[in-house]
């Protein structure tokens, strides 16, 4: 089983982007969870959501405590939260940043300005589906072709062209 945590800011998407990550490997074939940690969340406090992937059916319900893989929507969390302490040792991490020198403890990190792609499409700072496809991109986990038509089941119209547009971008 692969476990993910989203790191995000109230209103960046991190639950969305969790339950794109299960729609998109259940549309894939595999068995998937997604789900939000709830608090006192609000538009810019920290926010965390959780995936989890698997080729068998998944019977935990649990929090994800030591995850393979972060996603993480805001860098400036990186500073903020502990977030090596929820990893495994050989987790993989992605982040949104323009930083190239970024590096999260000792895990494998991935970076991609998903910003600056979500401000050129969304004239938005909404990063969520742009580092879902990153994820795909990077990981392998799941499909570009998954996460595209997951998109539908979350998003209609205009805005579900949109992110079309941007998951396309992320993987030229």
């Amino acid at each position: 089983m692969k476990e993910v945590i989203v790191y995000g800011r109230g209103g960046q998407g991190a639950v969305t982007a969790s339950q794109l990550l299960a729609i998109s490997a259940f549309i894939d074939g595999k068995h998937s969870q997604g789900f939000p940690s709830f608090g006192v969340e609000r538009r810019g406090a920290p926010v965390t959501a959780f995936a989890r992937i698997d080729d068998k059916p998944i019977n935990i319900r649990s929090h994800i405590y030591k995850a393979d893989y972060a996603i993480i929507l805001d860098p400036t969390l990186i500073k903020d939260l502990n977030i090596a302490k929820d990893l495994k040792k050989e987790a993989v991490v992605v982040v949104n940043t323009n930083n190239k020198n970024i590096k999260i403890s000792n895990f494998k990190t991935f970076i991609f300005d998903a910003s600056s792609l979500a401000l050129e499409i969304f004239k938005n700072d909404i990063v969520n589906t742009i580092m879902v496809a990153a994820f795909s991109k990077f990981t392998n986990e799941i499909s570009k072709q998954a996460v595209e038509k997951g998109l539908e089941e979350i998003f209609k119209g205009s805005v579900l062209d949109l992110n079309k547009r941007a998951v396309g971008r992320v993987f030229e």
